[in-house]
């Protein structure tokens, strides 16, 4: 019998925002039972003592309805008596009989978001009843109405977190986490306070609620996860680590801050959650890249291998091969060993004959229909040029006339040399006359 429940301040009144429809009706599912079979009337009469006793069939059973029946049927009236069955539930607090203050707790949160007014105030008081099971139903009603009235529950709250008893420790934390689905505000002040008790019992379950409360993204939220990294036990500091993946997501900044301070932790695991958390950092970043180198050198294997491995991400080729060189001088495991080896390997220069010719390899061809793309565009693919001007000849078709005469290749010319004689002078004048002079004109 799950109704829509309207939470209303405990002091004012006044509707109040609880979150999602969720969490309201896991905490307000009513307890169902033979005394939902129980008419209105009944119930009035049977809380407030005038009728004994009802039959009622329940489940195809017959039961007995009595007073401490009547008490848990009082949610159920109508609107219209929601006055005077408050006004019984407050008497039926206070009743003699163990049974019947028990049931009026259980009703408790359900009928407090109806009317609140003095319900509380007795719940703080049978929080420490001199029976067990009135103390263990103050507990359980504590728990289903801290989600919906952190005010009206945060002393009672408050004190039961710190109890010695076991079960009142067990509900107030389990009221608590609940709280911190549609209150995380309210959860952020009693971390607040918790982490600063001297017992580590209670610093370790409220560092356990930094991560429900971290989706607030507040400063007071953010301070909480740097006191508990700074705490004196291990495992504070490692639940405190573990939300810092989860602060990546939220604010860089400040889980670049964190991991950089957990990541010089004494303990394992806390550095090893510092590293989960820069593995989803930007890499780029200059004090995320420096944690990463850092850690690339660690004295602890598994934040070595956590930053070797992201080593690629963050550095080019030649830059890789040189710092894995380096690292090489100083490690010591062989897995790491072997993942060092396959960074500083260069193909081209130590790979097989096939490694170094596909180094050399010609780029690939440009597709057709880039190079058209190209040529459209005035611009040139490869190393001649596509858009050179071409002949006439050629541009316009092929051509009837012939093709213009090529001019001959010209031939040097030569030069008649001297004759030694001539150079020495030892020609005669007669040689010279006939050589030179016209035909005797006797022969004619």
């Amino acid at each position: 019998m799950v109704r829509e429940y309207i939470a209303r301040d405990p002091r004012t009144g006044k509707p109040i925002q609880t979150g999602s429809r969720k969490a309201k009706e896991i905490s307000f599912v009513p307890i169902e039972g033979p005394w939902s079979a129980l008419v209105a009337g009944d119930a009035m009469s049977l809380a407030e003592g005038t009728l004994l006793s009802r039959e009622v069939d329940w489940m195809g059973e017959p039961h007995t309805m009595t007073k401490a029946g009547g008490v848990r049927a009082l949610s159920t009236v109508p609107q219209s008596m929601v006055i005077p069955a408050h006004r019984l539930l407050l008497q039926a607090m206070e009743d003699t009989e163990p049974s019947v203050r028990v049931a009026a707790l259980e009703v408790l949160p359900e009928f407090a978001v109806r009317r609140s007014e003095d319900l509380f105030d007795w719940l703080s008081v049978l929080l420490d009843d001199e029976h067990a099971a009135v103390r263990t139903a103050a507990s359980e009603a504590l728990a289903r109405a801290a989600p919906t009235f952190p005010s009206g529950v945060q002393s009672s709250l408050e004190n039961e977190l710190r109890s010695p008893e076991p079960h009142r420790q067990k509900m107030a934390w389990k009221g608590l986490k609940d709280l911190a689905e549609t209150w995380p505000e309210v959860v952020a002040d009693h971390v607040d306070t918790l982490m600063l008790e001297p017992d580590v019992e209670l610093r370790r379950k409220a560092a356990g609620l930094l991560r429900k409360i971290l989706s607030k993204n507040s400063p007071a939220v953010w301070d909480l996860i740097s006191w508990a990294l700074n705490d004196d036990d291990a495992k504070v500091r490692r639940t405190a680590a573990k939300t810092l993946p989860s602060l990546a997501n939220h604010d860089v900044r400040l889980a670049t801050m964190f991991a950089e301070r957990a990541i010089a932790d004494p303990d394992a695991e806390v550095r090893l959650a510092a590293i989960k958390a820069v593995q989803r950092l930007d890499k780029g970043h200059g004090r995320a890249r420096d944690l990463i180198l850092g850690g690339a050198r660690s004295k602890d294997i598994r934040v070595r291998r956590a930053c070797i491995d992201l080593l690629p991400r963050i550095m080019g080729e030649d830059e890789l091969r040189i710092l894995a060189t380096d690292l090489l001088r100083t490690e010591s495991d062989e897995a790491l060993i072997k993942s060092l080896m396959d960074m500083r390997f260069d193909a081209s220069l130590e790979g097989t004959e096939a490694e170094k010719n596909a180094a050399l390899a010609p780029a690939l061809p440009v597709p057709e229909i880039d190079k058209e793309v190209a040529q459209s565009q005035g611009k040139n693919v490869g190393l001649l040029g596509i858009n050179r001007p071409r002949p006439e000849s050629q541009a316009d078709g092929p051509s009837s006339e012939p093709p213009a005469s090529v001019s001959p290749t010209p031939i040097p010319k030569v030069e008649r040399r001297p004759t030694q004689d001539e150079i020495m002078g030892y020609m005669d004048d007669d040689e010279d006359d006939d050589m030179f002079d016209g035909p005797d004109e006797d022969l004619f």
